[in-house]
């Protein structure tokens, strides 16, 4: 017994060992995963925080300047901004600003008409003008050229700096008409009297930019001059007939069905004529009216059968999708128009009772070869005797045989009747439309002022000039028609022609103090339509090498840029022109739409009396809603304002310098000084704004001295790591600070006019600026600057915080203050940190320089500042390390934002249009007119055989696909870290291995240290990206966003008909019984100018 005992003693006693020893190594594989001690981490963040904001605090002088304004707390005012107030206030200075504008358009009308009643047409008057093309130009002997006569140009800074004249304007005549043509050199002769209304207009109201009169005869005559150049193919092909101001001027709303004859005989060159036609009257249309386009031969073919039966809105986005549809018809068949005119009418007089479309003007536009009958049994049933719908129809082809059934339709239905023979026969032949539909206002005499949307011409010189070096500028334009006042014309109601003048954009952001609408308050303006005229998140240009227009560029809707706003009730609120207040929470994107800020903005919204717009301000809760007061001395203010580290926004409007000449080269902060000293008494400025300059001059004043002692000071920045210092406040003060020499800069265009996100701009504060306002009082924020090529990565780092009059929510943001360094000097001082430990022999169980971890620091956005691997910086952290920052995500550390883009531009592969390209090529264009002319030679039956073997020969290349950018809706992530988590550890279980993290908060910032383990590899979970995904609509879904009608309220005025109307003013045939030769001559003149 004893001796069992004992072996079961030693058995226990040998257990023991074995399970403990057991036990102890379990413990050691598991300990394994576990080797990132978070007191370690904590020291190494707490070390590099205390560091880092120490040098952030010392160089930016941000406790010095805090300190200064909180001196200065008791004498200033907090007040509450009242929102509503506030747009009212705005949107009364816009009014008195477009107000003069129409005012400067009504006197050139009056004074149009006036001189054309006196004028009398002379066939034989002979009258030397200056041709815009031909000016200044000299033969081989050095002569003048005819219509080229001496034009002094001389460069001028109100128009941008190119040579203009502004004593006189010059006339551009289209290429395709003839310089001396009686009409033109009559209408030129009578118009003259225009140059000292221009010259008196840009007097009276000097911020008066671009004056112009088209003329219905298709001149256009434009103040001041300036000189034209064909393009490279010696050709102009502006034509002021078919610019947005001209047409709606012009018109009244219309709805629109075009019926497009695709039977048999209309095979060939016939068909690419009626589908240049369908294509130049869409140019015609605007976004207050509405079309569709049938084509028919035995059966109707709704060209977007998505459409079937109804109208959509003639907007850019529409027009183009008829258009890329239009390639695809083809003839073939027997035409039956009863049947499309039957559809037609139907459709248009469902459209109207439902209250749908312009409710104002009608009309049929028939494009065909030839119609068997008159159809006045379906006029009779559908449009007698009130003919409330027009008909315009288009003979396609040189054959007479049908012209009278079709000028008897027109004629019968208050239309007109055309003819259209060649390529170069189109436009011309369709403006003829827009002159009928203008009769019932010019016989009402009715002066409707009206104001387009925000749009870019590129085919103005002007434009065209400024496109290299400043980009394309988006305006908007008021326009009104010029009417004959003759009473032997009234009931004929003869438009000659409509004026205007450009109104830019930008010029809409002087009226607005941004100083009153805080950091991320924004103001914005929209048409009748929903449509931008501006706002901040507004994109019309895109880069790629240098800003260009978008293609296809279109209109952009409210609801694509504040798009939280799912229900559009604020879009409709402002559409409907009324007045009040909306809040909702939002995601604005800044820096290049990588980070994200999510605030609650208050919306108040009212009309522009006078105009088609709304005004709206944006305003953010918190500091957002309040602004303060201060009050110092002029002569203590002006003291401090000459120091010469001070600037000042140069987009905002402190002074208006455009009203005088003499004021023009003037600097915001010379305009002020003078103003101050009452040297200018005729500069008008706003006071409110200079009192509160003169004060933020005086608080910050006392850095500059602390700057200078820093800078002499080389043993405080011996190493030169801290480059700039600056500061800004809210009335877009600036002071900066080199601590380096000028060429010694890292990041040379850090705060000039380069660097658009980082400075004072008409509608956003700097990107430093608006980030530290974001963050926790007396911390912080540091990021690296994006760049837009990878191949030029950020070396310097910027830090910058911001500094609050009062210590709650309730206290405005009265400036920010920053420093930038080098990212070498950033990262060095990282690296130091996270080897110290707190080992008291002085060796650390684990550091940074250990290969069996990864060490990063990144910002609260998810992007990397520093790596071991250099080549990481700026690198999203998701995408270097998917697995960790997917595990970040599921603990709640970082939350995923989705974005929504519908502005954005995408790469696609498209397939060349061979029909497109045939038209535009020169050479393609010459053969298809002989072999058509050749083929016009033999029978009828032939023709068109012949015609359709020839010109699909012509056309039936092979298939090349071609990679352009097209306007696309993109959906993309942006990450943001909860604010409550200050440290995390994890592991994250991979395919054979666990990998461990930690991560801890940087103190007083917004970074994040993050150590990974580096013996566990997590492929099997993927890399997270913020590439953007184009969102892709199904057939279905694309047919329901071209049905919905968004809410857009229509113009207050209407003349679709008039008693008085002359109706037998209904067109003509001309040069029916022309022979080929006659026929080809306009055609190669064509051709050849191109």
């Amino acid at each position: 017994m004893p001796e069992n005992m004992n072996l079961l003693r030693a058995f226990c006693g040998f257990f023991f060992i074995f399970w403990t020893a057991f036990n102890t190594a379990l413990v050691d594989v598991v300990g394994s995963e576990q080797q990132i001690p978070l007191s370690v981490v904590k020291l190494w963040a707490s070390a590099f925080g205390g560091e880092i904001k120490s040098i952030a605090a010392k160089y930016s002088g941000s406790q010095l300047l805090q300190k200064k304004y909180k001196e200065y707390e008791k004498d200033v005012a907090v007040e509450e901004i009242d929102g509503l107030q506030l747009v009212k206030k705005l949107a009364k200075n816009m009014e008195e600003m477009f107000h003069k504008k129409s005012e400067a358009v009504r006197r050139l009308v009056e004074a149009a008409e006036d001189a054309y009643l006196k004028h009398e047409f002379d066939a034989d008057l002979q009258y030397e003008y200056f041709n815009a093309v031909l000016i200044n130009e000299r033969d081989e002997e050095g002569n003048y050229l005819e219509l080229g006569k001496e034009f002094i140009l001389v460069p001028n800074d109100h128009f941008n700096n190119l040579p203009v004249n502004i004593s006189l304007s010059d006339v551009q005549v289209p290429t395709n008409m003839y310089n001396k043509d009686p009409a033109i050199v009559n209408g030129v002769y009578w118009s003259e009297s225009l140059n000292k209304v221009f010259v008196d207009n840009f007097d009276r109201d000097p911020s008066l930019i671009w004056q112009y009169f088209g003329s219905a005869k298709g001149f256009f005559r434009q103040y001041p001059g300036i000189k034209w150049e064909p393009d490279e193919n010696g050709v102009i092909a502006f034509d002021c007939r078919n610019r947005k101001w001209y047409i709606q001027a012009a018109t009244s709303p219309k709805d629109v069905v075009i019926l497009v004859d695709v039977s048999g005989s209309m095979k060939g060159l016939r068909l690419t004529i009626a589908k240049q036609t369908v294509s130049s009257i869409l140019d015609t249309l605007g976004d207050d009216d509405f079309f569709n386009i049938i084509a028919y031969n035995e059966e109707l073919h709704y060209v977007e059968p998505c459409l079937n039966g109804t109208l959509v809105q003639a907007d850019r986005a529409n027009k183009e999708h008829f258009r890329e549809h239009l390639d695809k018809l083809f003839a073939k068949g027997i035409g039956m128009l009863d049947n499309a005119l039957n559809e037609a009418f139907n459709m248009l007089n469902e459209f109207n009772h439902t209250g749908q479309g312009s409710i104002c003007s009608q009309a049929i536009m028939l494009i065909t070869d030839g119609a068997v009958d008159t159809y006045d049994t379906i006029f009779a049933k559908y449009n007698w005797p009130d003919r409330k719908v027009r008909i315009f129809t288009y003979l396609i082809g040189r054959e007479a045989a049908f012209a009278d059934n079709l000028k008897w339709m027109a004629c019968a239905n208050k239309g007109f009747f055309t003819q259209i023979s060649t390529l170069a026969d189109v436009q011309e032949n369709v403006m003829e439309y827009l002159h009928v539909l203008s009769r019932p206002k010019v016989i009402d005499q009715e002066h409707d002022v009206v104001w387009t949307e925000a749009y870019i011409d590129s085919t103005l010189p002007q434009a065209q000039k400024l496109a290299d070096d400043q980009g394309l500028v988006l305006m908007t334009t008021v326009a009104m028609p010029v009417f004959s006042k003759q009473n032997e014309t009234r009931s004929k109601g003869i438009l000659l022609g409509v004026v205007g003048t450009d109104v830019p954009v930008k010029e809409l952001l002087k009226t607005i103090p941004k100083y009153k609408l805080g950091i991320h308050g924004y103001a914005f303006a929209i048409t009748n339509n929903g449509y931008i005229l501006t706002h901040p998140e507004l994109r019309p240009l895109y880069e790629e090498g240098k800003k260009r227009r978008k293609p296809n560029y279109s209109s952009v809707d409210l609801s694509e840029v504040e798009w939280e706003d799912r229900d559009d009730v604020l879009r409709n609120a402002m559409v409907n022109r009324k007045t009040g207040k909306f809040s909702m929470e939002v995601k604005k994107t800044v820096d290049k739409g990588k980070r994200v800020l999510v605030m609650t903005n208050d919306y108040y919204y009212t009309d522009i009396k006078g105009t088609p717009f709304s005004l709206g301000v944006a305003l953010s809760r918190g500091h957002g809603k309040y602004f303060f007061r201060g009050n110092v001395t002029v002569e203590e203010g002006l003291h401090d304002l000459e120091h010469p580290d001070v600037s000042l926004a140069d987009e905002w409007s402190y002074c208006n310098t455009d009203l005088h000449p003499e004021h023009r080269q003037m600097t915001q902060l010379e305009a002020i000084k003078r103003y101050l000293t009452g040297k200018e008494p005729l500069l008008q400025c706003d006071k409110e704004l200079i009192q509160e300059v003169l004060f933020d001059a005086v608080v910050s004043a006392p850095i500059e001295a602390y700057w200078t002692s820093l800078a002499l000071n080389k043993s405080e920045n011996s190493d030169k790591g801290v480059e700039v210092a600056f500061l800004g406040t809210r009335t877009g003060l600036s002071r900066i600070n080199l601590f380096v020499g000028p060429e010694q800069l890292t990041n040379q265009d850090f705060l000039t006019a380069e660097d658009k996100e980082n400075i004072f701009n008409a509608d956003h504060f700097p990107l430093w600026y608006r980030r530290a306002a974001e963050q926790i009082p007396g911390s912080f924020v540091y990021s690296i600057p994006f760049s837009t090529e990878t191949a030029n990565k950020s070396n310097v780092v910027t830090a910058s915080t911001a500094i609050q009059l009062l210590d709650d929510r309730k206290s405005p943001v009265v400036a920010a203050v920053g420093i930038q360094m080098k990212l070498e000097f950033f990262q060095r001082k990282f690296w130091t940190a996270s080897r110290q430990c707190a080992s008291l022999d002085g060796r650390c169980a684990i550091s940074c320089d250990d290969e069996t971890i990864n060490c990063y620091l990144i910002d609260n956005n998810g992007f990397i500042l520093v790596s071991e691997d250099y080549r990481q910086t700026g690198y999203f952290f998701g995408e270097v390390e998917g697995a960790v920052m997917n595990k970040l995500l599921t603990m709640g550390s970082f939350k995923r934002i989705t974005l929504y883009d519908y502005q954005a531009m995408c790469r696609t592969n498209k397939e060349s249009s061979d029909s497109a390209y045939s038209l535009l090529d020169p050479y393609n264009a010459f053969f298809a007119a002989v072999k058509w002319i050749m083929t016009e030679l033999v029978l009828f039956l032939v023709e068109f055989n012949l015609c359709s073997w020839w010109h699909s020969d012509l056309t039936a290349k092979a298939q090349r696909l071609k990679q352009t950018l097209e306007p696309c809706d993109t959906e993309y992530p942006a990450f943001v870290s909860e604010r409550t988590i200050k440290e995390t550890t994890g592991n994250i279980a991979c395919d054979d291995c666990f990998k461990s993290f930690v991560i801890q908060q940087i103190p007083s910032s917004n970074l994040f240290m993050v150590v990974v383990g580096n013996e566990c590899f997590c492929d099997s979970i993927p890399p997270i990206t913020m590439a953007p995904i184009e969102i892709r609509y199904n057939e279905s879904l694309k047919c329901e966003r071209l049905k919905s009608q968004k809410i857009r309220r229509r113009p207050e005025s209407c003349h679709g008909f008039h008693p008085e109307e002359n109706a037998r003013e209904c067109g003509g045939v001309s040069g029916l019984s022309a022979k080929p030769p006659f026929v080809l001559l306009p055609l190669l003149l064509t051709i050849f100018s191109r």
